[in-house]
This record gives structure tokens, C-alpha cells and sequence, in this order.
């Protein structure tokens, strides 16, 4: 069992920087993949990043490509998502999550969630 709490969202200027954390609990947390999605009003989560559970294999979403990035600190069983460069259009509620295999762009894959942290970009 691995229970996952976001935290690190609020409302940012276009341009600006915030930094997403999802803290795990469970002993099995290092031999997940895990993985960050977003789901803006009116739209279907979109995948954003997901990273191995050695931390040596990352994939980003065409959307936040060379803007974001994600990195997980085991010994502290936690996984965050740097977001740089910040647009409107990155509005959305943000979500971590756990995948037992080895990570992947579709949500469905993933075991468990947490329960989301809002993020909104100003124009």
C-alpha cells in the first residue's frame, strides 16, 4: 500500500516558477515508478512526467517539455515536479502517482493517487 499527498501548489505569474512535492508513505515506495498528471476543467487528466523507480529514466509529456522536471529523492520518499517557464495554459490540479511497473504515459496504469494540488498560472 503506498498513500501519496501532494503539496506545493497556489497561483503563480506566467513566467514564473513553482516546485510540487508528493510525499509517500509505504515501505514499498522505492520500487514504484511514479508519475505526475494534471487535469485542467473540462478536459481529461493529461500526462505530464514520470520517472523510474531508480530515478535514472525520466519522460515528459510534448507540453512541458524543457520546462519542467521531475526527480524523486528516495531517502526521503518523496518525488517532485519543478516547474519552470509557467504558463496560463499549465493551469490545472496536479497529481502524483505510483505504478508498480515500470511507468507509463496512461493513467490507468498507475496503482494508486493522490488527491491533487491546485496550480494556477495568471496572465
Amino acid at each position: 500500500q503506498v498513500q501519496l499527498v501532494e503539496s506545493g501548489g497556489g497561483l503563480v505569474q506566467a513566467g514564473g516558477s513553482l516546485r510540487l512535492s508528493c510525499a509517500a508513505s509505504g515501505r514499498t515506495f522505492s520500487m514504484h515508478a511514479m508519475g505526475w498528471f494534471r487535469q485542467a476543467p473540462g478536459k481529461e487528466r493529461e500526462f505530464v512526467a514520470v520517472i523510474s523507480w531508480s530515478g535514472a529514466s525520466t519522460v515528459y509529456g510534448d507540453s512541458v517539455k524543457g520546462r519542467f522536471t521531475i526527480s524523486r529523492d528516495s531517502a526521503k520518499n518523496t518525488v517532485y515536479l519543478q516547474m519552470n517557464s509557467l504558463k496560463p495554459e499549465d493551469t490545472a490540479v496536479y497529481y502524483c502517482a505510483a505504478d508498480a511497473g515500470s511507468g507509463s504515459y496512461f493513467a490507468y496504469h498507475y496503482d494508486y493517487w493522490g488527491q491533487g494540488t491546485q496550480v494556477t498560472v495568471s496572465s
